[in-house]
């Protein structure tokens, strides 16, 4: 099993933060750009990848009353992982993002999952200053 996290301060209520990353209309907007989930019937999800075309059964699962988001592959289970807020005062938050790779067929390597996980926090922040900003307007 090989396993990624990352973590990223944002300037806003964690409950603002964990609100707009369990947006299930808008996850595309801060997840990885090749991904794409589909919200069948909560917490079934399919998740459609651009670089391979393949659609994949999964889970999601968010816990609002811990801050938390679950998720993995449904029936291969060759893949899992979790976001977290948390407050850190002053109106700011951190969130972790954590990925485990229980098959090294769905690790695409350190450096891909690295960047992809930088990435999507740095979206996930630019989505939250824009609804912080939008909603203080």
């Amino acid at each position: 099993m090989t396993e990624y996290e990352s973590s990223r301060t944002m300037p806003a209520q964690p409950e603002h933060v964990f609100d707009q990353a369990a947006n299930l209309g808008q996850l595309d907007a801060w997840l990885p750009d090749a991904l794409h989930v589909d919200a069948e019937d909560p917490p079934a999800v399919t998740v459609h990848e651009d670089t391979s075309g393949h659609d994949t059964p999964a889970l999601l699962r968010a816990a609002p009353d811990q801050m938390r988001l679950e998720w993995g592959t449904r029936e291969q289970g060759g893949y899992a992982g979790w976001l977290q807020v948390a407050g850190l005062g002053s109106g700011a938050s951190e969130v972790t993002v954590h990925l485990s790779f229980f098959d090294a067929a769905h690790d695409p390597g350190e450096e891909a999952v690295c960047d992809a996980l930088d990435d999507s926090l740095r979206r996930l922040e630019e989505q939250v200053r824009l609804r912080v900003d939008h909603t203080a307007g």
